[in-house]
């Protein structure tokens, strides 16, 4: 049985600012020791320590003979944070540890270069999951529903590969708690899709969990420990609940409903343009595109963002499912 009401709902007014003064903190990571981790804009990341009165600490690219952008993050069981780059025309997965060395460890796959690189996890097992977006560029022209050149990619002791194909603006994967499934949210697609996870990391025949619509347009996901997967959306800055039963949940709403119905129209028609989506309107929400839960008991959620320089957050009814991160050193500088 779910735990969580049906009719639970969290105001805008009730969130916290948990940090501010970041850049871009599209992803954020939560530790045991209770500081969190969120992607740096120009390429790295930045720590939020524990005790709020400490400054943050950002680690970028010490090297200047490259441009990054990170988008997802991983913590390696190294200490050394991996960033899916999103650039402009390549991406990839890049290591980075605390002095600002980059190492890149996944630039190809199938002989060819890496597109610009949307999401990465580093699982307890040793694989690494990646995500890529689209192989069209620029690829604000793949933000329309009939686009499916995305892909979900692995790389383990068999190398790296692909091993879901013809997906519609691949963003961020999260693993069912049962271990059975592979989540992912097709972001232009406005779906949120799963596989089953098979022997030697291979996934199943796509399945559709649920299909949005309007400006509900699915980027970050996370499970919590009773099957509730929890879905940011950006456009319509929707927090939504995807119940065990299959049920849709609005937990968390501060919507533009002017913008986030013509973001719906302007996506529908496949007239959507990269000038669109740098606004998040009227509401303060800076367009939500990432969750992890944290704190000491796991029911504090925080919300990353794409057009803000701040991580909000709030309490939940239920804990969050414990991730490979959650107990990881993170590595410090020397």
């Amino acid at each position: 049985m779910y735990t969580m009401s049906r009719d639970h709902r969290v105001e805008v007014e009730d969130l916290d600012t948990a940090a501010r003064g970041l850049s871009r903190p599209e992803c954020v990571l939560a530790l045991r020791d209770g500081r969190l981790i969120a992607s740096h804009g120009s390429g790295g990341y930045s720590v939020v320590p524990a005790q709020a009165d400490s400054p943050v600490r950002h680690v970028t690219p010490s090297s200047g003979d490259r441009d990054y952008v990170s988008n997802g993050i991983a913590l390696g069981d190294d200490g050394r944070v991996r960033f899916a780059h999103l650039g402009a025309v390549y991406g990839g997965v890049f290591a980075i540890d605390a002095s600002g060395r980059v190492t890149p460890e996944i630039e190809e796959v199938d002989g060819e270069q890496l597109p610009p690189t949307n999401y990465v996890t580093h699982e307890a097992d040793g694989a690494t999951w990646f995500t890529v977006m689209t192989r069209t560029r620029p690829r604000h022209e793949a933000w329309r529903t009939d686009t499916a050149s995305g892909f979900i990619a692995v790389s383990d002791s068999r190398g790296v590969r692909i091993v879901a194909d013809a997906l519609g603006y691949t963003n961020e994967i999260a693993f069912s708690p049962d271990g059975r499934w592979v989540y992912v949210n097709e972001t232009y697609a406005r779906r949120v899709s799963r596989f089953r996870l098979l022997p030697g990391h291979e996934l199943g025949e796509r399945e559709t969990v649920t299909q949005l619509e309007g400006g509900d347009i699915p980027d970050g996901l996370a499970f919590d420990e009773e099957g509730g997967l929890w879905v940011t959306c950006i456009g319509s800055n929707r927090l939504l609940v995807i119940r065990p039963d299959g049920e849709v949940q609005v937990v968390l709403a501060d919507t533009d409903e002017a913008l986030a119905g013509s973001l719906g129209d302007r996506l529908t028609a496949g007239t959507l343009t990269f000038e669109d989506m740098q606004t998040a309107g009227a509401s303060r929400l800076d367009n939500i595109s990432s969750i992890a839960f944290g704190g000491h008991d796991l029911r504090t959620v925080y919300l990353g963002c794409l057009l803000g320089d701040r991580i909000r957050s709030f309490r939940a009814p239920v804990r969050g499912a414990v991730l490979p991160h959650w107990t990881r050193p993170l590595g410090d500088a020397r």
